[in-house]
């Protein structure tokens, strides 16, 4: 049996638990999958996953799992996987996912293999994963009594089951300690960008070194606000404090899969690249002929943005 750690928001799975569904079938095979959720509206979710496959749900239920708090995640999934036992652990490969398995692999002291694309299963199971940013391709076997792994996001389409299930919900209470809960979110604060969240967005425009200063993203802004759009930044913007790293796209910032992905300014680097290749199309905008995003840009428009993206924005206010 395979379970699957489910990450949820606003009441529903999120896209990399979904994709990380699809991965699981592909490895538990005639095995069943299973799901753990933890927190907020995690029973009305945890119905809706039969129909990529989950057999059972389970519902952690405990006061020290109302914020996200890292070991907590990672004592509640080892508790589960015992309790049933699994013989093999999948989660999205977000920030928090990578987070719990990377506590989970140290608690047990199995090896754990991150940034999967595929998985066959074993023993040993053998997985293909992103290296380098995404710029390689890593052809490995796991050889683990427990195979641990996490699936890079938005590198895996999203599946249906062949046959739908009809979901088992089962609450559990985790046995916690003082100690799991150490570290834990105090507080959230809201991202910029009027809400919109650079996962979730449909269009993100970004800026990059070539925007030319703090006040030069007042363009970005404007162009995003026209499309409904999220803002989002390379790391040299970061570097520079002219935009909070929550609005960096990038590998060590924030990998999206917009409709379309705006890029002004933005040379695109590897570390970039690793982090908007999930777009469907990209859309580059830069004075460089020569700079590397064009070699990835479905569209390119060469020339000064400060003039180009105002010229955009002027054109959409005529035909709304």
């Amino acid at each position: 049996m395979v379970l699957v750690l489910v990450e949820h928001a606003g009441g529903v799975a999120t896209d990399p638990s979904l994709q990380s569904l699809t991965l699981a079938r592909s490895l538990a095979g005639r095995e069943p999958v299973q799901a753990l959720l933890i927190g907020g509206k995690a029973p009305a979710v945890a119905a809706t996953l039969g129909s990529h496959g989950v057999s059972v749900a389970h519902v952690a239920n405990h006061a020290g799992l109302e914020t996200f708090a890292p070991d907590a995640w990672a004592s509640t999934l080892d508790d589960l996987v015992v309790r049933l036992p699994a013989g093999a652990v999948v989660a999205p490969g977000t920030e928090r996912g990578n987070e719990v398995m990377a506590r989970l692999a140290a608690r047990t002291g199995l090896p754990l293999a991150v940034n999967c694309i595929a998985v066959t299963a074993g023993p040993p199971v053998t997985l293909t994963r992103l290296r380098w940013g995404g710029s390689l391709f890593e052809e490995a076997r796991l050889v683990s009594p427990r195979p641990l792994l996490t699936v890079a996001p938005h590198t895996v389409a999203v599946e249906a089951a062949s046959t739908p299930n009809e979901v088992e919900v089962k609450p559990f209470t985790p046995a916690l300690d003082g100690a799991d809960l150490v570290v834990r979110v105090a507080e959230h604060i809201g991202a910029s960008g009027g809400g919109i969240s650079l996962t979730e967005a449909k269009v993100v425009v970004s800026g990059g070194r070539g925007v030319g200063s703090k006040e030069g993203f007042a363009i970005i802004e404007e162009l995003a606000g026209l499309l409904g759009a999220a803002v989002g930044c390379s790391r040299a913007v970061t570097s520079a404090g002219w935009r909070p790293h929550t609005d960096q796209v990038g590998q060590t910032g924030t990998k999206i899969a917009p409709d379309i992905y705006i890029a002004c300014g933005i040379s695109g680097a590897t570390q970039h690249m690793a982090g908007c290749k999930g777009a469907k199309k990209i859309l580059a905008i830069n004075a460089d002929g020569e700079a590397p995003i064009m070699l990835s840009a479905d569209y390119a428009v060469i020339g000064d943005l400060k003039e180009i993206v105002p010229a955009i924005s002027a054109e959409i206010r005529k035909r709304q």
